[in-house]
């Protein structure tokens, strides 16, 4: 008799080191507002190569180096950089094909810590059934790990946390996750209409003048692509 994979969210970094799945499992990380969402984009419109960076240095020096740079600390662009982190600045043809480095307030950090599991993938409401078809058709344990806010919860990232939960459940999966459980509450409450619930997160009132009310939309719109970005080494390619 096969045993059934596990599934475990994990709220916030800080709480990343305690999860309870070890052994081979995958980890899923979850940046909605706005770095695995704009992974996603810049993976649709033809980026080749992203390169995911944890400190402003290693990205500055990069630069330097002749990369491509999207690169925001709180929500603001960095002067050195070419773009910052919202999916829109992903929609440009002069990307399409090339390595681009990237670094974030929360995301990146958060991609790589994830470095101890056996597979690391990008997870977005924009590629929800693409990764969620590809994680039961692989029937390993999964950590969904949210890249929260500053090491606290966050909303956002803790819905499509319950999202992917309540999916893989659904299809052969078992948790004695409290936490898979209350993300699943939420992703309840908030599915009847996304954007209304997502309105009142924290986030999405402090970014509101960064982040256009079109690329809010594309956000929080369910399955309009169906890459799935995976980590290879130090560099993040399509699945």
């Amino acid at each position: 008799m096969h045993t059934k994979p596990t599934v475990e969210v994990c709220f916030s970094p800080r709480l990343y080191e305690f999860k309870l799945t070890n052994g081979r499992f995958t980890t899923v990380v979850v940046d909605i507002l706005r770095a695995t969402t704009s992974i996603c984009a810049a993976f649709d419109h033809g980026v080749k190569q992203i390169i995911p960076v944890s400190g402003l240095e290693e990205a500055r020096n990069m630069k330097e180096q002749g990369f491509f740079v999207a690169c925001e600390r709180n929500g603001e662009v960095l002067d050195f950089a070419d773009i910052g982190n919202s999916a829109s600045d992903f929609i440009r043809d002069d990307i399409k094909g090339e390595t681009v480095v990237f670094s974030t307030t929360n995301g990146t950090k958060t991609i790589n810590m994830a470095r101890d599991a056996r597979e690391v993938l990008i997870g977005a409401f924009v590629n929800l059934q693409a990764l969620t078809d590809y994680l039961t058709q692989k029937h390993e344990n999964v950590v969904i790990f949210c890249a929260a806010w500053k090491n606290l919860f966050n909303l956002e990232d803790s819905v499509f946390a319950g999202a992917v939960a309540e999916k893989l459940l659904e299809n052969g999966f078992t948790t004695v996750c409290d936490s898979a459980y209350g993300a699943i509450d939420m992703w309840q409450k908030a599915k009847p209409d996304l954007k209304a619930y997502l309105s009142k997160s924290s986030h999405r009132n402090r970014l509101k003048h960064l982040v256009s009310d079109a690329d809010f939309n594309y956000t929080v719109t369910l399955n309009s692509t169906s890459v799935i970005p995976r980590l290879v080494g130090d560099k993040l390619e399509l699945l």
